[in-house]
């Protein structure tokens, strides 16, 4: 068939190989671990298309379809060994690309680069690639390098359509671009999201993942979410979810990380909560969630009370800001900071360890004002982990598509829109002065004596102060040791000094090696004496029957009234006291509507 050899058993194989790839430090050095931390979700779903794909015999009865995954952040991508691979089996099969963001596009190219010289079929698929056809008017330098160099690009999700591009690999005719942007497929009894245990144990404590829905009804300008998932969510079932755990607790995998954009917005959130708890009670699954939910979760009933019965353990909250008119310049109109602590009490009732999200750079920001905010937020919220951003353009977003239209100047190495750079200009901050406050916004939150408070109101709520130790440790650690954010840090750095970008020289093997060891000592050294300062800390505080009792502003019970001048949180900025007179009127009325229907009754 179409020329392809035939194997001995009359079989022929067509390979896939899944690669989801990483990016380069500022020293063009791959951002790779021993173990990673957060799992690809992409990956996972590709892997999990491919494998239906697989089970139906999609190329005929006679073809085997060979499936192999990689994520590099925290495994070695084999590119020589993967050219061999395909050399023995006549360069029958495919590379795909996948999950890519912008910052890791130009990752994702140079390996490409290497694999078309040898003569093998590529495509490239991701956010980078479907933000820019979604909203720009033409494509970008580097994807138009890329379709020189024979790549395929792929905008759009797979569901229906993984089939036709494998297909036309299989024959020789893949073109140069899938745009299914137009039409984004349903959820609700799809394949399944599913990688097996050999992959799973890369990341540290063996972390599934899964979609439970995609879109967002929101319009953040910064988003790129709802610009290249939709504004119109969509949904799996109960029934999809139970399946998919199931198929994981197989092979031993019983944590995961729901990476819904907002769990919360779910139609299907309670249907699947529900679900598994009945897996918990009914089939003793021990099952531990990490989800991602809005600000106002807190008042869906029983959202909370649900999410923790269901096992979940941590939430990641996209707080952003306090100051209500950046808020409203991104359309985030949805977070109330006249709700931030009742929604963070909540959690912190339940036991739930909470990470907010937290960005750095809309318009009105300056130093002072940032180092003014955090200040406030560490005496008045009662936040576990807090990880910054840099305000980014990322393609796929508003702000970038009006920024292009503008003309306005924008940096021009993706690898750099990872959130801790400044890629564009800032009205108020020079990019100086934008990167050194970053830089200090991590110590500053994350100082001795707020470390300190973060344990005492832990052991106050009932919660292990193991865990927000060990939180503390990894989320300051990363950026502060490892020098990465940590939503891309992971367990020991592995850094290959074969792995860096083209065009940067190839460092002398000693010189690299010495200077190596001088990094890794630069950081295991003090990371090492942080984390025993931290649990000599944590032990104390443990320890001592007095933490059960400690309370501070921001354990404070929330009060109808709050909104005055005692809390700095609703006094800083004009649009803050505005806020909160807004919520003090709102609870005048509604004590005024309950008084008048207990004078009726």
């Amino acid at each position: 068939m179409l020329g392809k050899k035939i194997n001995e058993a009359g079989r022929t194989a067509f390979l896939v190989e899944l690669i989801k790839p990483s990016h380069y430090d500022d020293d063009g050095y791959l951002i790779q671990w021993w173990r990673g931390f957060v799992p690809s979700s992409s990956l996972s779903s590709i892997y999990g298309l491919a494998l239906d794909a697989q089970a139906r015999s999609i190329l005929g009865g006679g073809v085997d379809l060979e499936i192999a995954a990689h994520d590099e952040t925290n495994a070695k991508v084999p590119v020589r060994s993967i050219i061999r691979r395909f050399k023995r089996n006549s360069n029958r099969g495919v590379v795909l690309l996948i999950g890519v963001q912008t910052n890791q596009f130009a990752r994702a190219v140079d390996i490409a680069r290497e694999l078309r010289a040898a003569g093998i079929q590529v495509a490239i698929g991701g956010f980078h690639v479907s933000g820019c056809l979604a909203m720009l008017p033409e494509m970008p330098p580097e994807m138009k390098e890329a379709l020189v160099l024979g790549i395929t690009l792929f905008a759009g999700e797979a569901e229906h359509r993984l089939d036709e591009l494998l297909v036309a690999a299989f024959e020789d005719r893949l073109p140069p671009v899938y745009n299914f942007m137009a039409d984004l497929p349903a959820m609700d009894g799809e394949p399944l999201p599913f990688l097996p245990i050999k992959y799973v144990k890369r990341y540290a404590g063996a972390l599934g993942c899964f979609d439970a829905g995609r879109g967002c009804p929101f319009s953040c300008s910064f988003c790129t979410i709802i610009n290249v998932q939709g504004r119109k969510s969509r949904y799996r079932s109960a029934d999809d979810i139970e399946q998919l755990i199931r198929a994981h607790a197989a092979q031993g995998v019983r944590s995961f990380f729901i990476t819904d954009d907002n769990f919360a917005r779910n139609r299907n959130w309670e249907a699947i909560l529900d679900r598994i708890i009945l897996l918990k009670r009914r089939d003793r699954l021990k099952i531990n969630i990490i989800m991602q939910v809005d600000t106002m979760c807190h008042k869906i009933p029983n959202f909370v009370e649900k999410s923790v019965r269901a096992g979940c353990k941590k939430v990641f909250i996209g707080l952003e800001n306090i100051n209500p008119d950046s808020l409203k310049g991104a359309s985030k109109g949805q977070n109330r900071i006249t709700e931030y602590r009742r929604m963070l009490q909540a959690w912190k009732r339940a036991k739930v360890l909470t990470y907010a999200g937290y960005i750095l750079g809309f318009p009105s920001d300056t130093p002072e004002s940032i180092e003014r905010d955090i200040h406030i937020i560490q005496r008045e919220l009662p936040i576990d982990i807090m990880e910054f951003f840099m305000l980014t353009p990322l393609p796929g977003s508003k702000d970038h598509q009006e920024m292009y239209l503008r003309g306005e100047r924008m940096e021009a190495d993706t690898n750099k829109y990872d959130a801790e750079h400044a890629t564009a200009d800032h009205p108020r901050m020079s990019a100086a002065e934008w990167q050194d406050i970053y830089q200090r916004a991590w110590h500053l939150y994350y100082s001795p004596a707020h470390i300190e408070t973060l344990i005492k109101r832990a052991a106050a709520s009932g919660m292990r102060t193991r865990r927000i130790a060990s939180m503390i440790f990894y989320f300051y650690g990363s950026h502060a040791y490892e020098r990465v954010h940590p939503l891309q840090g992971g367990v020991i750095r592995r850094k290959p000094r074969t792995q860096r970008r083209p065009g940067l020289p190839r460092e002398n093997a000693l010189r690299f090696f010495l200077r190596r060891a001088r990094e890794m000592s630069a950081t295991y050294v003090p990371g090492l004496w942080f984390f025993w300062r931290l649990e000599r800390l944590r032990r104390k505080i443990e320890n001592d029957p007095a933490s059960k009792d400690y309370t501070d502003v921001a354990l404070s019970p929330v009060a109808d009234g709050e909104f005055g001048p005692e809390l700095e949180l609703y006094q800083t900025t004009d649009s803050a006291r505005r806020a909160a007179d807004q919520a003090r009127t709102r609870a005048d009325e509604m004590r005024q509507i309950e008084s008048r229907g207990d004078a009726v009754a």
